[in-house]
């Protein structure tokens, strides 16, 4: 009797463990209307309805990767303040989403506010951020500030929020870009894995 209540009692912990787990992913699923294991023709297709700019890659010395990058020549994405997304596959498969906000109309106060902004939704959404890094170099009179926060709501589960700011030294310019990053390390080591056993 009291071996059969361990067994249940550990199966509900399984049980559980793994309903947190699918959850958290749920909760951590791309933007856009984009899911985990998407193909390439589900943003291509996309793209082409809004009449966007679309640039695919597959870099030679990684099999199986594919690169997908849309953007807008006239600034924004439909219905969004971001200007590009760049998605990464293996296999044909999404595994990490880049949303790239960038405005060459915007001074960097206005983007550092629209970051701010951002974080503040970032954590409403998502919970509490832990700060990644922050520094601020010097190289060939330019100086560049950098700050990066991240969430990872169960092992190999990433959202990472990244700010760069670009100032000019000889020209007295600055500029500044944000990113919001979605990532599964858990889905892309499955996918790793089942390329290895497919083979060449």
């Amino acid at each position: 009797m009291l071996r059969s209540i361990r067994q249940f009692a550990i199966l509900g912990a399984v049980l559980l463990t793994g309903i947190g787990e699918l959850s958290a992913q749920a909760i951590l699923k791309p933007p856009f209307g984009l899911r985990w294991g998407d193909s390439p023709e589900k943003l291509i297709t996309w793209g082409r309805k809004h009449n966007l700019d679309i640039t695919i890659s597959m870099p030679g010395k990684q099999d199986g990767l594919s690169l997908l990058r849309i953007y807008s020549s006239d600034g924004h994405l439909p219905d969004s303040e971001a200007s590009a997304l760049e998605a990464r596959f293996l296999g044909g498969r999404l595994y990490e989403l880049t949303v790239d906000y960038a405005d060459p109309k915007a001074g960097p106060d206005e983007m550092e506010a629209r970051f701010e902004a951002l974080k503040r939704q970032t954590i409403k959404e998502y919970g509490k951020l832990k700060t990644n890094k922050q520094q601020r170099t010097i190289r060939d009179q330019f100086v560049t500030r950098t700050e990066s926060y991240h969430r990872e709501p169960v092992k190999g589960l990433f959202l990472l929020l990244a700010y760069t700011e670009v100032e000019d030294l000889l020209r007295s310019s600055k500029s500044s870009r944000f990113s919001l990053i979605y990532r599964n390390d858990n889905y892309r080591r499955e996918l790793e894995r089942s390329l290895q056993q497919e083979g060449p």
